[in-house]
């Protein structure tokens, strides 16, 4: 019964996603999940990050250059070897993998590793927590919020769905 409820719930979200962003907002969730789990990242983490830096648009441009899902700069792109950063797979694996690398050269610290995804690893490495640019700390602070929104949301059908079972 709750395999059957959690299927349910998955092709219901599926759906909801697709019609509302198109198919690749599908195929970006599977590949979000699978990088994130791969790599060993919170998948809500992903999707916060990539909720905020391009909405689910596969194709995204920022002014400054950056572009797709996790908004990859052409020098990231090149040093992870993603030659297409529109293209949904690629875009998704490089940028999951540097902030995996990112997480991993700040011993774990998400915030640190945050703010380096979004001011660059240098400046972040020299100053550490004493780094207080308020743009960076927004950008951390707001992808923390939608971290903890979509954690809870989560929980909340999980919960739901097992006290719908019990009965």
């Amino acid at each position: 019964m709750r395999a059957c409820l959690f299927l349910w719930l998955l092709i219901l979200t599926a759906a909801s996603s697709a019609q509302s962003n198109g198919p690749s907002r599908f195929e970006a969730e599977y590949y979000v999940t699978a990088y994130a789990q791969h790599y060993r990242i919170p998948v809500a983490l992903i999707e916060a990050v990539v909720e905020r830096e391009s909405n689910w648009r596969s194709c995204a441009i920022s002014p400054k250059g950056a572009v797709g899902l996790m908004q990859l700069m052409p020098s990231t792109a090149q040093y992870l070897r993603v030659h297409d950063r529109c293209n949904i797979d690629q875009n998704i694996s490089g940028g999951v993998r540097h902030l995996a690398w990112l997480v991993q050269r700040f011993g774990g610290d998400f915030r640190l590793a945050l703010a380096a995804y979004y001011a660059g690893e240098n400046i972040v490495a020299r100053r550490g927590l004493a780094y207080r640019n308020p743009d960076v700390v927004a950008y951390v602070s707001r992808i923390r919020a939608t971290y903890l929104r979509i954690t809870q949301a989560q929980t909340a059908i999980f919960q739901l769905a097992e006290n719908r079972s019990l009965r």
